[in-house]
């Protein structure tokens, strides 16, 4: 009886055994999981930051671009009108003759 016993809680030990290295196996295994994702994630945050960088110099590209775009529109009008009162002008005074 007392083999027995001792037969029984060996086996008990074994199987807990057993049981305590498919944990420690699996522990392992998920931690190299989270790290492959950590590593995933923070590659994946560089890019974004790349990518915001890029957005903000465009940003100040597509600006300086309406700005210039603006002063040439205002350039032109103002040429327009210089021209256009210059032939008034002279229509005016070789009429007046």
């Amino acid at each position: 009886m007392s083999t027995e016993r001792l037969d029984d809680s060996s086996n008990r030990i074994r199987e807990s055994r057993k049981v305590m290295l498919e944990t420690e196996e699996l522990g392992v295994s998920l931690l190299q999981d989270l790290h492959q994702q950590r590593q995933s994630l923070l590659r994946a945050n560089n890019t974004l930051h790349g990518v915001d960088d890029n957005i903000s110099g465009s940003k100040r590209i597509i600006t300086s671009m309406s700005r210039r775009m603006n002063r040439n529109k205002w350039i032109i009008g103002s040429i327009t009108w210089v021209l256009v009162l210059s032939i008034i002008l002279i229509l005016y005074f070789e009429l007046s003759k």
